[in-house]
């Protein structure tokens, strides 16, 4: 890499999966170009293990990782601050830092819930945290029977912005612990969205496979039909009304609150606007990078971890090229990879443009997950 990248500045939004792993991408590429962090605080929270935090597999410190070791080995600034917004077309971060000047910038803040449904404080959104699963699990270990209820729904301007594979694993999971308690005749599980084919973007064979696995362990479903209200004890839909002790939810996501005192590209469903380089139109030097972005591709294309690695490394290597002066037009491969997991085994489901795989449920695709999240977090660690 030459001289001309190790006097830049490339600021960093966010410490998530899209975050870091632009970090990693570039540093891979450029050991000198100058990298600043900005985000809330200095530490990863691995999502994806929440689903196991309601059984007692998972705790909060095996799911947080302090990330001043990484930043330190990364060479890596960090500025603890929200981000408030933009100025000069992106080439000034307005914090509560602070204003930050870079010469390039990759938007990584994830994305928001849509949180508009009427009675939504009555439901728990699993996605927003390790504190909901932990809320999810002392509400289960206090409950003697009754009727859980989970779904999810999507955002009807974004096709792609919805999160519905964790409320899978929230439902066979929960299934399965009051299974091994002993106490599952006790409760009624239902599980509701407004699609008559839910988790359609894995697939059609996995979403005969997910409702027929429904259907095997006694599960209830309340499916096509809008969603109206959660009152403290039912969710009632266009289609009727069932009785619910515990609501869990996940809501369509939409853009970060701050991408209002901006003027970038916004999607329909209110993302940013990229291209397939992860480039925002018309502004030079801006890139955007998982949940915080709209993108070009197939409407099953996921938001998750993996989606967001795979655009990491196009626009590492993109934003470098801008950084240098040299044309790059590198583009992401859009890959679905998920495990359905059920506490101790798990469906496996891949998907491309051109593939979708589905394998049946195994011990050894649990396994799977949880030695890939172990070698995921000792990259940070």
């Amino acid at each position: 890499m030459s001289d001309q990248t190790s006097t830049r500045h490339l600021v960093v939004l966010g410490a998530g999966f899209a975050a870091l792993s632009t970090v990693r991408e570039v540093r891979k590429h450029d050991r000198d170009v100058r990298i600043t962090v900005i985000a809330p605080r200095a530490e990863l929270h691995y999502l994806p293990g929440i689903i196991w935090i309601p059984c007692g597999l998972r705790r909060r410190e095996d799911l947080v990782v302090p990330l001043h070791n990484f930043f330190q080995r990364m060479n890596v600034q960090f500025i603890q601050a929200e981000v408030e917004g933009l100025a000069e077309q992106g080439r000034v971060v307005l914090t509560t830092a602070g204003p930050v000047r870079n010469d390039a910038l990759v938007i990584a803040t994830g994305g928001r819930f849509i949180k508009k449904l009427p009675g939504i404080e009555h439901a728990i959104t699993p996605c927003e945290g390790i504190a909901a699963a932990e809320t999810i699990r002392d509400r289960l270990k206090a409950m003697q029977g009754g009727h859980i209820a989970i779904g999810f729904a999507g955002n009807p301007n974004e096709p792609t912005a919805v999160r519905g594979g964790p409320m899978f694993e929230f439902l066979f999971g929960i299934d399965e612990q009051l299974r091994r308690e002993g106490r599952r005749e006790r409760f009624e599980l239902t599980f509701f969205n407004p699609s008559s084919e839910p988790g359609a973007r894995l697939g059609p064979k996995a979403v005969q496979h997910l409702l027929a696995d429904m259907a095997r362990r006694g599960i209830h479903t309340h499916l096509g039909h809008k969603m109206v209200r959660f009152d403290a004890d039912k969710v009632v839909t266009a289609g009727g009304e069932f009785r619910a002790d515990l609501i869990l939810f996940m809501p369509g996501m939409t853009g970060n609150a701050w991408f209002d005192h901006t003027d970038l590209p916004r999607s329909p469903g209110g993302l940013v606007q990229a291209d397939a380089h992860c480039r925002v139109a018309d502004w030079p030097g801006v890139y955007v990078v998982g949940d915080s972005g709209s993108f070009p591709g197939p409407d099953w294309m996921p938001k998750q971890a993996h989606m967001a690695d795979l655009q990491a490394r196009a626009a590492a290597v993109n934003l470098l090229a801008d950084l240098a002066g040299r044309p790059s037009s590198v583009t992401f491969k859009v890959e679905l990879i998920c495990i359905v997991d059920a506490v101790d085994h798990g469906t496996l489901i891949y998907r491309t443009p051109t593939r979708n795989i589905m394998l049946p449920s195994s011990r050894l695709f649990h396994w799977a997950k949880r030695a890939f999240e172990k070698r995921y977090l000792q990259q940070y660690r």
